[in-house]
This record gives structure tokens, sequence and C-alpha cells, in this order.
């Protein structure tokens, strides 16, 4: 049986945060673009989730206080 040695990098967002602002916290080697859709691609939990109502705080950022946002690639 498998046993998990490592834990993925992750981090809960900060207040009002993006994904480019996270992208350029923990991301900062990368261009912002680059970072944005590996950040994405990581995340797919939360960028692939609907979005919240227009007169919604959240309106715009599907980002949520509460998500766990992965820093690092899935391991292979």
């Amino acid at each position: 049986m498998a046993t998990l040695n490592e834990t993925r990098k992750s981090i809960f967002p900060e207040g009002q945060d993006t994904w480019e602002s996270i992208a350029q916290r923990e991301l900062p080697d990368m261009g912002s673009e680059d970072a944005i859709s590996v950040l994405q691609s990581w995340n797919l939990h939360v960028f692939m989730r609907p979005a919240a109502a227009k007169d919604s705080t959240r309106a715009g950022n599907p980002i949520l206080p509460s998500d766990i946002i992965f820093t690092a690639p899935p391991q292979a």
C-alpha cells in the first residue's frame, strides 16, 4: 500500500485575493499570465466553480477565503 510522504504546498486565500494577487505572491518568478494559468490548472475545483450572482460580494471572483489553493503541481 502506498503512503503519502510529502504534502502538496497550498494556502488559504487572504481577504479579497484574486488569481492575480495569489500568482504575484506565490509564483513571483513567473510571468503574471503564465502564473495565473498554472494556478487555475492546479485549482480546477475553484476555477470551474459557477459564477457568483452579480449582486453578490464575490461577484467576478470565484475565490473564497475558505478555499484551499494549491501553489504547487500535483505529484506524479
